[in-house]
């Protein structure tokens, strides 16, 4: 998903700035000048990355307009809406502040193809540069903050409900989202509390956002708030909590935004679209309503390819990115949560009521941290993995999985009872973690 590393070392202010150089080129060959917008979330280093990135941009000869900390749907719905060439956005999302990335967009709003990508790292690796521009070929850096503000008017426009009476409080994760997110939602009516709104350039994600929930857990039930949202780092997620503290997380607003969608008629192709990760009580609770689903590998950039191939409306993950298609190429926490707040006010419900209609699975997840992330191709684990999903049957499942982001891999399992999944997540961590040490000793 783009350039991820950590920041002034795999991913440095030169890497950032020759990209730069051959995105700009790239783009002079098919037209005349290349047009590019940039935004970055609130990490110390995004500042670097982004002039980095506006001056290899310039040099080779394209014109940059300048978001400033904004989120990555920001970017997404500014690049599409405004006819520009190419879109990037400064951030590694949930990752602590000494990570950073560059994610780039499309003119159509969409992640960049695979196509594209084996291009640039090939010119990456290459030695040259594209020529410099010189004299009027040089490019203009300019602000553009009024595109930020067109889209927070883009999401209140598609608001269908005033929030007048409803008590929210907003977890901002000390990133991209912070500014724009509760100016959207008190414009909306909705009485706000923030937390995670004080950026200091290296909190981004420390203790707050979307996998940082206990103290807005907390701040919900100490305040009695009907509902808390929280983003992550980059705005692309949305995790709820609910009037009694618990978890909403990505798979339960999926099924709360597909019943909606389904009595509007606009689930299209009566389809949700999942990634491999969602939890079985979903899957469950989508077929008592009659809703079909699909899943594909981790990564909203899968789910949306595949909502874009059937023509599909709604997709995403249990982590909270949620793609409503109809609004947006990307996740989009802030457009989550406006349109989670709409379905409770239609249903004249609470959080918890609706979310209370899927049972969850009890699921184990495991992050190891590995010298080769292959080791889960073993032999040994294979066999493993094989024997434990035969004690599941059919009732639980098992996936193992590399990071796509850190040098990780992951254990998920899903059984009938916590303890069985504990128990399995633990011998296949034993497991892997013996052939790991045993691949590096050889």
């Amino acid at each position: 998903d783009g350039y991820r590393g950590r920041a002034g070392e795999s991913l440095s202010a030169d890497m950032a700035y020759r990209l730069g150089r051959i995105l700009g080129g790239l783009y002079k060959r098919e037209k005349e000048k290349c047009r590019a917008v940039i935004g970055k979330d609130t990490r110390l280093s995004s500042y670097m990355l982004e002039y980095a990135m506006a001056s290899g941009l310039a040099a080779s000869g394209a014109d940059v307009y300048m978001l400033h900390v904004c989120t990555t749907p920001t970017v997404a719905y500014v690049t599409r809406s405004e006819g520009f060439d190419i879109g990037v956005m400064i951030s590694a999302s949930h990752n602590p502040f000494y990570d950073n990335g560059i994610k780039l967009i499309s003119p159509s709003g969409e992640k960049i193809d695979d196509g594209l990508i084996e291009e640039l790292e090939e010119l990456m690796d290459s030695s040259a540069l594209p020529k410099p521009g010189s004299g009027p070929d040089i490019g203009r850096i300019v602000d553009h903050s009024a595109g930020r503000n067109r889209y927070m008017g883009y999401l209140l426009s598609n608001s269908t409900h005033s929030f007048k009476g409803k008590r929210i409080i907003l977890d901002c994760a000390n990133g991209g989202g912070w500014m724009i997110a509760p100016a959207v939602f008190n414009a909306l009516g909705a009485k706000v509390i923030t937390i995670g709104t004080e950026p200091d350039g290296v909190n981004i994600n420390n203790g707050v956002g979307s996998t940082h929930i206990d103290s807005l857990r907390e701040r919900v039930l100490k305040e009695g708030y009907d509902i808390g949202l929280a983003l992550d780092g980059d705005g692309d997620r949305c995790i709820a909590v609910d009037e009694m503290g618990r978890e909403v997380n990505g798979d339960k607003i999926m099924y709360i935004l597909a019943k909606r969608l389904k009595r509007e008629g606009r689930l299209f192709g009566n389809k949700v679209i999942t990634t491999v990760m969602s939890n079985l009580g979903l899957y469950r609770a989508l077929r008592r309503e009659k809703i079909d689903f699909e899943s594909t590998q981790v990564g909203d950039r899968y789910v949306y390819e595949r909502m874009r191939e059937g023509g599909f409306s709604l997709g995403g993950e249990q982590s909270g990115h949620i793609i409503l298609s109809q609004y947006s190429t990307t996740g989009d926490g802030i457009l989550t949560g406006i349109k989670l707040i709409e379905t409770l006010i239609e249903e004249k419900a609470s959080l918890c009521e609706v979310a209370d209609e899927v049972a969850m699975l009890p699921q184990v997840t495991l992050s190891l941290p590995v010298k080769e992330k292959g080791i889960i191709r073993s032999e040994r684990v294979l066999e493993e993995k094989a024997r434990r999903e035969s004690d599941l049957s059919e009732e639980g499942r098992i996936i193992l999985r590399e990071s796509g982001t850190e040098e990780v891999v992951r254990i998920m399992v899903e059984a009938e009872s916590e303890k069985q999944a504990n128990e399995i997540a633990e011998r296949l961590r034993a497991v892997i973690e013996s052939e790991d040490k045993n691949a590096t000793r050889k």
